[in-house]
């Protein structure tokens, strides 16, 4: 197994991408010499992830006739660090501080959970104070040193850990980011003397402020463990197999590291799953403007799976990237693609609040025992029970008929949701209105909060495309732009496994950064030329050891921003130029972008600088649909619309031709998802298979 080099294949046998997900795992392989993508969907283990992955795969490449040593690449996305992390399920870890600072945890940033609530409790450290040890470390300002152990210090602190019987362990010294070198060699004496590996903050961010750098080393730590033994499980399971592929491992800011990067960095890893799909979706979105199918328009990106849903904002050729998220309740200060949780998904319980409220969500029913109508022992009533009630989806189309789905169960259970509603009639009419119900609930928060994110922005969602996917992305997409005005709806060909579509496309990606903590005078030029000229090398350095010294590779240069006197700074790309004046010019630029004015005789300070390098992979041949007469529907049934049954047409996705129009309300069918479409729009397909719904009334 090829784990230590992260290369790409040059346009050398297939690729194939896989999302590991709540409900179920996905893969996407891609063929460069039959210049096909196949689609696949395998119900996920929960207990052992990877035992879905090697099953799914072993599937896939024997139903395909692919022999398992043609698989040039593996690319796989994951969430066992952010579950790891949002149920605190992770390793048993120690913190090992500068002396004085063993409150660092405890003390965070000294802000309340809620403002308005003076019972809420604050959240608790993920290393509990008597696992935090002190050490005569620390640099002063200027990066010179303040403070260093002696021998018989560093013994002591291994006697310490070694005594705690942890599993890892995470280091942060003072002012240690001016001098990454000082925090790198410490971890190595003390790896040495406790058998421990040790996650150092400087290493992995070197970045001003001593907290958020804290639990970047502390979550780092806190996954590896578990990281590492999935990798080796994995590892060992392919090479059983007979793939003898590289393996690698999406991150969270929408790129791909070798697993060895990846075992060294896990914390990059925790969000890479919704990322994979946002960068898909801004391939296929840059795809449809080059050929007319989508003009004038941003996108937002709606991701709606097993467990939850996502949206992300693209206004043009690259998603947007947050320098500062939240999971499980702790700051995370790295790069990720800013994605925004907006609602249920299509496991969401549906249930009554002690005062007769209808809700949805946030349990879920997950892949085990999933949905009422999976027929494996669940009894409450979820998301993808309210679109087989309501007949949106086909019992026995589920999975490409590999999956049966028990119609009488669900509509049994949503029968007596409803009557604890006190609702009236036949079972199936019951049911058929609660359905209706918990959707126009999940549609409503899901709404609210896609608002709240654009509002933020000062964005109107007119202005933009939804773009679905996801197992139940295409099927509540029309619902959801209805609710907020939004008119035109893409639905990608494969939008069930999209986001394992973008983890096989997925370019190599790490990000760099330092803290700068410079005017925008005169005499910022050479200063901040140096200082990208550094990271550059040090990137360069991480591309040989991944993609080889003989492969295309970019570097894309910013710099968080402010004047004076603000709290806040502002992400600003700085491309070409990295003269003071280029500086300030980006800067007042982008102030006036997002708030509207910039003042020219204001002080500029650049407190730190970032570094993305990029080794782009060979892109996905997506393949194109023949022209040919339009198809016949395969059948009709009914749909509960509103308060009503409505007959609809039922369509084959995969016989829709180029150019074929299609009036709602109607169904359309693929093995991976299911499309509705509502009164009031139409469909079309273009060229490149994308459907796009667009909406002809103001009203359904």
């Amino acid at each position: 197994m090829a784990e230590a080099s992260g290369q790409l294949p040059e346009g050398r046998g297939v690729r194939v991408g896989i999302d590991v997900g709540g409900t179920f795992t996905d893969f996407v392989l891609h063929d460069p010499v039959g210049g096909r993508l196949v689609f696949f969907k395998e119900p996920s283990t929960p207990d052992e992830p990877s035992r879905a992955l090697l099953q799914g795969l072993h599937t896939l490449l024997t139903r395909e006739g692919i022999a398992f040593d043609q698989v040039g690449a593996l690319m796989h996305g994951t969430t066992i660090g952010l579950n790891a992390i949002i149920q605190r399920k992770g390793a048993k870890i120690g913190l090992i501080v500068s002396r004085g600072f063993r409150d660092i945890l405890e003390i965070a940033r000294c802000r309340m959970p809620s403002s308005f609530d003076l019972h809420a409790d604050k959240e608790t450290p993920l290393v509990p104070r008597e696992r935090v040890l002190e050490l005569n470390a620390r640099l002063n300002s200027d990066g010179s040193l303040a403070a260093a152990p002696e021998a018989g210090e560093i013994a002591a602190l291994g006697a310490q850990l070694r005594a705690m019987d942890l599993d890892a362990a995470a280091l942060v010294t003072v002012n240690g980011y001016l001098d990454p070198a000082f925090e790198e060699g410490l971890a190595a004496q003390i790896a040495e003397v406790s058998g421990l590996e040790i996650s150092a903050a400087a290493v992995i961010w070197p970045e001003i402020r001593e907290y958020e750098r804290s639990l970047v080393a502390c979550l780092n730590a806190y996954i590896q463990p578990l990281m590492h033994r999935y990798f080796d499980g994995l590892i060992a399971g392919l090479s059983q197999m007979g793939v003898t592929a590289p393996v690698l491992v999406t991150a969270s800011n929408g790129g791909s590291l070798s697993v060895a990067s990846a075992r060294a960095r896990p914390v990059e890893t925790v969000l890479s799953g919704p990322a994979s799909g946002v960068m898909a979706a801004v391939r296929l979105a840059e795809a449809a403007r080059a050929a007319g199918d989508l003009t004038g328009q941003g996108i937002v990106t709606f991701d709606m799976g097993g467990t939850s849903s996502d949206i992300a904002i693209a206004g043009g050729a690259t998603p947007e990237l947050a320098t500062r998220t939240d999971i499980g309740g702790l700051p995370l200060v790295l790069p990720v693609v800013d994605v925004s949780a907006i609602g249920a998904g299509g496991g969401s319980v549906v249930w009554v609040d002690p005062h007769g409220l209808l809700k949805v969500g946030p349990q879920s029913a997950g892949a085990a025992p999933g949905p009422v109508c999976y027929g494996r022992g669940g009894t409450a009533p979820a998301v993808t029970d309210c679109y087989l009630t309501l007949g949106y989806i086909d019992p026995a189309g589920f999975l490409g008929g590999r999956m049966q789905l028990d119609a009488a169960a669900a509509e049994a259970a949503l029968a007596q949701i409803g009557a604890k509603l006190g609702y009236e009639g036949s079972p199936r009419d019951v049911a058929a209105r609660t359905a209706e119900g918990a959707l126009a609930v999940t549609t409503a928060g899901m709404a609210s909060a896609l608002y709240k994110t654009l509002a933020e922005r000062g964005l109107d969602p007119r202005g933009f495309a939804l773009m679905p996917f996801g197992g139940a992305g295409p099927t509540h997409a029309s619902r959801l732009a209805e609710e907020t005005g939004i008119r035109h709806v893409i639905v990608p060909p494969a939008a069930g496994t999209f986001c394992a579509q973008g983890a096989a496309g997925a370019d190599l990606r790490r990000d760099f950064v330092r803290s700068f903590r410079l005017d925008v005078t005169p005499a910022l030029t050479a200063p901040l030329s140096a200082a990208f000229a550094a990271l550059e090398g040090e990137a360069a350095l991480w591309l040989d050891a991944e993609n080889g010294t003989a492969r295309p590779r970019r570097f894309e240069r910013a710099a968080d921003m402010r004047y004076h006197g603000q709290a806040y700074e502002l992400r600003v790309r700085l491309d070409g130029d990295l003269s003071a004046e280029a500086a300030r010019a980006a800067f007042e630029a982008e102030h006036k972008r997002i708030y509207g004015f910039a003042d020219p005789e204001g002080r500029i300070a650049i407190g730190t600088i970032r570094l993305a390098a990029i080794g782009p992979a060979d892109p996905l041949l997506l393949p194109k649909l023949t022209s040919g007469a339009e198809a016949a529907p395969k059948g009709h049934r009914p749909l509960w619309l509103g308060d009503r049954w409505h007959e609809a047409a039922v369509w084959r996705r995969a016989a829709l031709a180029p150019g074929v129009r299609l009036s709602g309300p109607a169904v359309i069918e693929q093995d991976d998802t299911t499309t509705i479409l509502l009164p009031g729009w139409t469909a079309r397909v273009d060229e490149a298979g994308n459907l796009h719904l667009e909406r002809l009334t103001d009203a359904a």
